[in-house]
């Protein structure tokens, strides 16, 4: 053995994809190398099912094999010419930046309420007056209330809560002048406090009954 003539893997081309190894990377070198386009669309072809075949888990992901296609050009460095059954990737394609997600800008000026309040308040709005739209409006209060506490730790007036939801309905729910009182802050606390307990002793409030001495196995 002529140890002058060993490969290290150092000296060799770095992999482009190196989860399908270097022996198909030679391949796909080899491929591109081809004069006849009719030989080389036939080789490619081998080539992708060589790839299928080594990603077995891939094959009930949505577009397995337009994912390969895409992953063929990108080992070739783009240079492989055949015909494809899906959009050719180009190596601007595959720089070029999504464009950035339009993300909700909401900055509520009463952030202990959150964000779904607003909406709720809207669909009330969108109501027709009646029974069911003044049953939505003293739940939405409700929970107001309850959100509130969570962020005071102490009491509020109901007419505070009133105030916040004609301002945040933009005037069109005014219960100020209401005569029905809201949950009892000592309820909504307490609901509060039963489910934070309950959480507790789910989590840590586990009894051990591993009986002492005795061997696991």
């Amino acid at each position: 053995m002529d140890i002058n003539n060993l490969e290290y893997n150092t000296e060799r081309e770095k992999l482009i994809i190196p989860e399908y190894g270097r022996h198909l990377q030679k391949m796909i070198n080899f491929t591109v190398a081809i004069e006849d386009r009719e030989e080389r669309n036939k080789v490619t072809k081998s080539i992708i099912a060589v790839m299928g075949n080594l990603q077995p888990h891939l094959r009930d992901v949505p577009e397995f094999q337009h994912k390969l296609w895409d992953q063929l050009f990108i080992m070739s460095d783009f240079k492989l010419d055949v015909d494809t059954p899906f959009p050719v990737l180009t190596k601007e394609k595959l720089q070029e930046r999504p464009e950035p997600l339009d993300y909700p800008q909401n900055f509520p000026k009463y952030r202990f309420y959150g964000n779904n309040i607003k909406r709720m308040i809207d669909v009330a709005n969108s109501w027709e007056d009646g029974d069911l739209k003044n049953a939505l409006t003293f739940t939405i209060a409700n929970h107001m209330k309850k959100c509130y506490l969570n962020w005071n730790k102490d009491t509020v007036e109901d007419s505070v809560i009133f105030d916040h939801l004609f301002e945040l309905s933009n005037g069109k729910i005014n219960l100020k002048g209401s005569t029905e009182d809201l949950t009892d802050s000592s309820n909504l606390l307490r609901g509060s406090n039963k489910k934070k307990k309950h959480t507790n002793t789910n989590n840590s409030g586990k009894k051990n009954y591993r009986s002492r001495g005795k061997k696991r196995y």
